[in-house]
């Protein structure tokens, strides 16, 4: 009898001792593996060993010399790997060739470190040289990448073969003198925004090599060298990304940022279906923009086409050269110049020289530019930009975050209505990435729950989810390639935007 009551006693209890157990397992995908003087580990290299998924390297205040080399480091879709500083300002990779090197990661957060110093790289994320197995759903936030040791053609972050990534809240300054801020060869799927670029050497962002499906957004170039953008390039046929690609880059969608100086805010460089949408151009050294051809061979490569400039707001002085400088073996012809508003602080009389007829143009205007949100560019309803831009059909924030007019402004800078509603800042609660997205999407929100709704274009339902952390991640691998709508409800809070499911 006794013996029967304690079996069934132990019986009851059999359950909870698995979920107990159960429960001990989860947590070991959940460690924080701690690196610094006196930690456990002394550089992140020792830690990434020893990492696995759901894990953060979590790296406190000192100095560290790379290179460390990272490699084969991969979390999960539900179980993302972080390597991170605990204060930004104080977690500091100084000097070497290099900060941090990450070969083949997968799943990857790096955030709050401060990258200074290097004589090669800064940091270098690339697929280990196999091209068919890229790097992918890497995250970089909340990085200082300042003060490079070199003069060449040295990045501050080189990314080669990356696909599905999202590059946010960082800033480059001092960049090496032939380098660029950040450099990607055969990157696909990736967002850069809300970034700063001060004070660059060749360029700011350079994509090519086969890159595609990128969107540069709501960044501010400042003095940022000969090209702010150069949105292709010149790459060796080895290295293009997918190999035998027969373009530099490909469908990349510019808008709303914030152009200070350099040479030439954009260069078109063998490039083709690249957008430069609503963004403000001030006082550009030489040129507004450049159409170019660096690989000479069109017989394989595809010549500078079918790429447009809309929407922007373009300010010159007496610095300018040409407002559009043509090189040879491209089509101006059939690029596409409407709805900018064009405005000489020196000449009344300036009309731009283009290429193409423009429709839609405002010339000899002053934009009446007005401190908005602490942003020098803001217009009010006075200004000739309001509300004449040419309607694009695309759903992107302006550099603050906000939503455009159904007919919008010109410019990086929406009217900031007076008692406009907090759905106009609504970008800057949701943030979702990467777009465009291969497998799985992530959201960043300010409110949690986020109920999340993906539709079609027609606004069909297709799936819902409700995702209850940040770590939580939304799976869309089954659904063909395509632009598809996803809403976004929290308790205050609603946001709609296109998102794009982009496969090779």
């Amino acid at each position: 009898m006794k013996t029967g009551h304690l079996f069934l006693q132990f019986d009851k209890k059999l359950p909870l001792i698995l979920i107990l157990i159960f429960h001990l397992i989860n947590l070991r995908g959940q460690s924080v593996l701690e690196v610094g003087a006196g930690r456990t580990y002394a550089d992140p290299q020792s830690a990434s060993r020893a990492a696995r998924p759901g894990d953060t390297i979590l790296i406190y205040p000192g100095t560290y010399r790379g290179t460390f080399w990272i490699e084969n480091l991969k979390g999960t879709a539900t179980a993302w790997i972080s390597i991170r500083g605990t204060d930004r300002d104080r977690v500091i990779f100084s000097g070497g060739s290099e900060s941090l090197h990450i070969s083949d990661g997968e799943y990857l957060r790096i955030s709050q470190l401060t990258i200074t110093g290097q004589s090669g790289n800064g940091m270098n994320i690339d697929d280990a040289g196999t091209l068919e197995t890229p790097a992918k759903h890497i995250v970089l936030s909340n990085l200082v990448f300042r003060d490079m040791a070199a003069s060449g053609n040295n990045d501050m972050l080189k990314l080669s073969g990356l696909d599905s990534f999202e590059i946010w809240d960082c800033s480059f300054t001092n960049g090496s003198a032939g380098g660029s801020g950040i450099d990607m060869v055969g990157c696909h799927a990736g967002i850069i925004r809300n970034c700063s670029f001060v004070n660059q050497g060749s360029n700011c962002i350079q994509a090519k090599g086969g890159s595609s499906g990128l969107h540069i957004s709501m960044n501010l170039f400042r003095n940022g060298g000969q090209r702010s953008l150069n949105l292709g390039g010149s790459t060796g046929a080895a290295f293009f990304r997918p190999a035998g690609a027969n373009y530099e880059a490909k469908d990349i969608l510019v808008t709303a940022n914030i152009f200070e100086g350099s040479l030439a805010p954009i260069a078109f460089v063998g490039c083709r279906n690249v957008r430069v949408i609503n963004n403000t151009i001030i006082r550009p050294e030489r040129w507004v923009a450049r159409i170019l051809q660096e690989s000479p061979d069109t017989s394989f490569y595809q010549s500078c086409a079918y790429n447009s400039f809309i929407n922007n707001l373009v300010v010159v002085d007496s610095r300018l050269s040409t407002d559009v400088n043509i090189g040879p073996n491209t089509l101006p012809s059939s690029f596409t110049f409407a709805n900018n508003l064009w405005f000489h602080e020196n000449n009344a009389s300036y009309r731009p020289s283009l290429p193409v007829t423009e429709s839609g143009s405002i010339t000899g205007r002053n934009p009446g530019f007005v401190n908005d949100g602490g942003v020098a560019y803001g217009i009010n309803g006075s200004s000739p930009a309001y509300r004449k831009g040419r309607v694009t059909g695309l759903t992107y924030q302006d550099y603050l975050g906000r939503t455009y007019a159904s007919t919008p402004s010109m410019g990086a800078m929406e009217y900031a209505l007076a008692g406009g509603t907090k759905t106009e800042a609504v970008a800057k609660d949701f943030i979702l990435f990467p777009n465009p997205v291969t497998d799985h999407i992530s959201v960043r929100s300010r409110q949690y729950p986020v109920y999340a709704e993906l539709l079609s274009l027609n606004g069909e339902h297709i799936r819902s989810v409700v995702l209850k952390t940040a770590d939580e991640s939304w799976s869309v691998s089954d659904l063909p390639s395509g632009v598809y709508l996803i809403r976004f409800r929290a308790e205050y809070l609603n946001h709609t935007e296109k998102i794009l499911i982009w496969r090779e």
